[in-house]
């Protein structure tokens, strides 16, 4: 429990929320040291958490000059980390004091854990779906789209990517957890090579625990972890750039992994429903960031 645990953390534009997330990542009960990366944000946040904390040698900022995407810049924290431990966390996450303990504890009390999320929360307190999740099939996607996976307790082949019921208070194995907070042993983190930098954004997390799991590791839930996550400062500001690398991100995680991909004709019709579902939303997201401003 004495070890180091980086917490990294990638910013773009994230707003004030980002220093609030710093303050409260230093206040952990554990040993921790705070790496920002901006991915060249331009609402100067990150310079001034820089100066706001000059003489705290448990913080420091570096600077991309470029938005890399999401898993590329956690990569280039990871580099820089000297934690036995890593810790990604999203600049609207906010820890509470023995979150990163219990997050550690849960790591090391289970042998052959890899990845280990916690329950993340709106402002109410209600758990996001995306906590624990299933791999994205298409099956599973479309059981989900459909509604049919409501259908699920009567039977299992009507099963979505999200998981029903309530979220267990105990430590749990899962499929996924939300990208939003997850621990990593330093030694797991190298071994698979970090995030696959061909993401930009959004499902990264998906294929990190997806690889975690085929190379033999656990992915856990601590369901009695409980982190507050605001959803998405950045999102708001460019929400058809966000949703454009979202809908790129299923399209690659879809043919990685989903063994569907492997028929050409079942692979190019996938890749039609994800290009019209991106142009059926575009109106919508365009019209709500208007009325926003």
């Amino acid at each position: 429990m004495s070890a180091l645990t980086s917490i990294l953390i990638v910013a773009a534009d994230s707003g004030p929320s980002l220093r609030e997330c710093v303050v409260r990542a230093l206040a952990s009960d554990a040993p921790v040291e705070v790496i920002v990366v901006d991915n060249g944000s331009r609402d100067g946040v990150p310079q001034a958490i820089a100066r706001a904390f000059e003489n705290e040698q448990r913080v420091r900022v570096l600077y991309n000059h470029a938005n890399l995407g999401f898993g590329s810049a956690v990569n280039v924290a990871a580099r820089a980390a000297h934690g036995d431990t890593l810790l990604v966390l999203n600049p609207d996450c906010l820890l509470e004091p023995d979150s990163v303990a219990r997050l550690l504890e849960a790591s090391q009390a289970h042998p052959g854990a890899g990845v280990v999320g916690a329950v993340v929360c709106d402002a109410d307190g209600a758990p996001d779906p995306a906590s624990r999740r299933r791999d994205p099939l298409l099956a599973r996607s479309l059981n989900q789209m459909t509604g049919r996976a409501r259908r699920e307790a009567e039977d299992a082949r009507f099963a979505g990517v999200n998981v029903p019921g309530p979220i267990p208070d105990a430590v749990i194995e899962v499929e996924n957890v939300s990208g939003a907070l997850l621990l990593l042993p330093r030694s797991v983190f190298d071994r698979l090579q970090g995030f696959d930098e061909k993401y930009f954004l959004h499902c990264e997390d998906l294929d990190l625990c997806r690889r975690a799991r085929d190379a033999g590791y656990k992915v856990l839930l601590a369901g009695n972890v409980r982190v507050h996550h605001a959803k998405g400062g950045s999102s708001r500001h460019r929400p058809v750039f966000v949703s454009w690398h979202k809908h790129r991100g299923m399209w690659r995680w879809f043919r990685k992994f989903d063994p569907a991909a492997r028929n050409p004709f079942t692979r190019a019709l996938v890749g039609c429903g994800i290009a019209v579902h991106f142009a059926a939303i575009v109106p919508s997201q365009w019209l709500r960031r208007a009325i926003r401003h």
